[in-house]
């Protein structure tokens, strides 16, 4: 049976990290926001979000459905499912370091969107600028450079070597360390650039996962929604001048 992932179906934001697993692993699911029909589509999760019949209620999209088990945020997704998709490592203290790490790309997740929503998230980016360009420029000077600073330190000091963030086997946070550095490299591609100069380690960790044969794949087909400007990794060059 198919699982089903729950997220807005024209942007990659949050429900992209579970999209790379579930499409790393090849396995059977249904992105079901993006489905078409009456009643399908973003109505359907609008009204599974709200069913009172739900004991365990996701706060907000992504949340997962694999049979009688409903799980939401990102995070929380991908431990669930990185034990069945086989990307996460058996021993409870490697996972529990997988987990820190997934949380802490998480942090750099949210602080990559409030670059563009410093004040308000119910407001536009136009009525929020002075305070997002304030926003940006310590996001550009300071934290983009001390999240992926971070991230090389973790794939240097890995016992099994540095091709991988966890152990010496492929796992969901390699994917999501890819998928932020996509992310910035788009929306901040002045800034990504110079940080990811001091960062090779991480740069050959994001050129690896692209040349996975189901990420390639992946990349290359329509189920990979753009970058555009209504997701979390958005481009607005006053903010990356």
């Amino acid at each position: 049976m198919a699982c089903e992932l729950y997220y807005w179906p024209t942007i990659q934001g949050r429900g992209e990290f579970v999209r790379l697993a579930l499409e790393q692993a090849g396995a059977d699911y249904l992105d079901m926001a993006r489905l078409k029909g009456p009643g399908q589509g973003v109505e359907a999760m609008m009204r599974l979000m709200k069913d009172q019949a739900v004991t365990r209620p996701s706060f907000a999209p992504p949340f997962l459905r694999d049979g009688e088990v409903m799980v939401g945020q990102t995070a929380a997704i991908l431990a669930y499912l990185g034990p069945k998709l086989g990307l996460a490592p058996q021993a409870a203290a490697d996972r529990a370091w997988l987990d820190q790490i997934q949380l802490t790309i998480a942090d750099l997740v949210a602080e990559a969107h409030d670059t563009h929503h410093p004040v308000d998230l119910e407001a536009y980016y136009k009525d929020q600028k002075p305070e997002a360009a304030r926003r940006a420029e310590g996001f550009r000077g300071k934290r983009i450079a001390k999240f992926l600073g971070w991230l090389e330190t973790v794939l240097a000091r890995n016992p099994a070597g540095p091709e991988w963030l966890v152990g010496a086997r492929l796992t969901y946070a390699d994917l999501s360390a890819f998928q932020v550095t996509e992310g910035l490299r788009y929306a901040f591609p002045k800034a990504a650039a110079k940080t990811l100069k001091a960062t090779p380690k991480l740069v050959d960790l994001a050129d690896r996962v692209r040349a996975l044969p189901n990420i390639a794949a992946y990349l290359a087909s329509e189920r990979r929604i753009a970058f555009n400007e209504d997701g979390i990794f958005r481009h607005y060059p006053e903010l990356d001048p």
